[in-house]
């Protein structure tokens, strides 16, 4: 089994944090990774990288629409260009440049977005992305991958570096659960159950996996057997896993850290009604949220193991 233990984790660190360490790694295998900032190198992580390479590291000051277009033009120019920013600045002010830049002419471009979703707490909803997911995965061309831990971010950095074409990696701002043990093997495209179960699937990425781990305890000790999904890579997305779970288990929960207007929940969908179409129920957001402490945003808003258990009780009745 993938997970540590089958209900209790143990928190680890930050997937900003092990992106950072991981991107060191990284430079000093291969002198063709460079790196560009939006004045935000130390809480993306990447002031790690510019020490350890300062003549591969590019400052483009407060302007991510440039800082996309000026690695876009290094990817170009066969360089591994990763570009580093706060989810909501680089998804929602480089759009355009992600577009013309990047997918369109389909650069090597990786995509770093930090500070995703409501967990970072105090900053408040304009620093919030829960847009992000959505805005990458309509982009033609673009991988989309949102680790759950610090174990499967660094893996999916070397994974995105190896990858020819533009990716966009989701990243978050609080300390994590570790779901994996080192040395866990990872594939773009690819699901991995961490928990089996026979009466309903989880499926989640980011923060919300270690929930649905959570949530399948909860449930078990109703009776109730769930089965929990990480899909790490929103796109491609792994249909086979859905195909599977719709079919071998008749009800799917959805638990994402975003909008579920667009977000990974839209996407299992859509890949159920093509293959084997059962009862969905989601847990994300509709709304903006407000500032607060992490812990006291994601209980308000409803990001945790109780309100995946609580999805998971209604997909049942209506099975």
């Amino acid at each position: 089994m993938a997970v540590k233990t089958k209900y209790e984790l143990k928190l680890g660190a930050a997937t900003r944090e092990a992106f950072g360490k991981a991107l060191v790694e990284l430079g000093k295998e291969n002198q063709d990774v460079v790196v560009c900032d939006a004045d935000l190198s130390k809480s993306t992580m990447v002031h790690w990288f510019a020490k350890e390479f300062p003549d591969r590291f590019f400052s483009c000051g407060i302007a991510e629409a440039n800082m996309v277009a000026i690695g876009s033009g290094l990817a170009s120019s066969g360089k591994i260009a990763f570009v580093a920013s706060f989810s909501a600045f680089v998804l929602n002010k480089g759009f355009e440049q992600l577009r013309v830049t990047a997918a369109y002419p389909n650069v090597n471009l990786k995509v770093v977005g930090t500070h995703s979703g409501i967990s970072i707490g105090e900053d408040g909803p304009s620093q919030m992305s829960i847009e992000d997911l959505s805005l990458a995965c309509a982009l033609p061309g673009f991988v989309v991958i949102s680790p759950a831990d610090e174990v499967s971010m660094s893996a999916f950095v070397r994974l995105a570096a190896a990858h020819v074409g533009p990716v966009f990696l989701r990243a978050g701002r609080v300390k994590v659960p570790q779901i994996y043990d080192p040395g866990q093997k990872f594939e773009i495209g690819k699901a991995i159950t961490l928990v089996d179960g026979k009466d309903v699937t989880l499926i989640a990425h980011g923060l919300m996996v270690a929930e649905s781990i959570r949530a399948a305890g909860i449930l078990e000790a109703e009776g109730v057997s769930a089965r929990v999904i990480d899909m790490p890579t929103i796109k491609p997305l792994d249909t086979d896993a859905v195909r599977i779970a719709a079919s071998e288990t008749g009800a799917i929960v959805v638990s994402e850290e975003h909008l579920v207007d667009g977000g990974l929940g839209v996407r299992v969908a859509q890949a159920a009604s093509l293959s084997h179409p059962c009862v969905m129920e989601y847990v994300g957001l509709t709304d903006y949220a407000e500032s607060g402490t992490p812990e006291a945003v994601l209980e308000k808003f409803g990001m945790t193991a109780a309100n995946v258990a609580a999805a998971a009780r209604r997909a049942l009745k209506r099975k």
